[in-house]
């Protein structure tokens, strides 16, 4: 219980800065720069928390999880894809960084446009 505690505290931070960024960087409009802050933000934090987890013992299981899975999973979950690929490409797994580059933006961009798809069959041409 205590580790849905502490992902459910961190994802509400991350979520409510996530809105934040979005409801400063409104008026620039024309491109989703809340979402790059987001996602940039969210990579150097666990990045750094990672780093600092190898670095000393300040950082107990359910800290890790409240800041990663629970903090920045509700910021971005690119941070964590970013962390997993680059792991990869530090291991030499060359082929399994790139399938996973392409394959997160591939599916992903997918998902986004069968989602839209369906809602549009679901609830007519104006949805989505």
């Amino acid at each position: 219980m205590a580790q849905v505690l502490a992902v459910g505290c961190g994802g509400f931070l991350g979520c409510s800065f996530r809105f934040g960024l979005t409801k400063l960087f409104d008026a620039f409009g024309q491109f989703p720069i809340a979402t790059l802050m987001a996602n940039v933000i969210a990579g150097f934090l666990i990045g750094f928390f990672t780093g600092a987890e190898r670095g000393g013992r300040w950082m107990t299981p359910h800290v890790k999880l409240f800041l990663t899975t629970g903090m920045l999973g509700g910021l971005s979950t690119f941070s964590t894809f970013s962390l997993e690929t680059i792991r990869l490409f530090a291991e030499e797994r060359y082929l399994h960084a790139v399938g996973n580059i392409a394959l997160n933006l591939a599916l992903s961009f997918g998902g986004v446009v069968l989602g839209l798809a369906a809602a549009r069959l679901l609830f007519g041409e104006n949805a989505a």
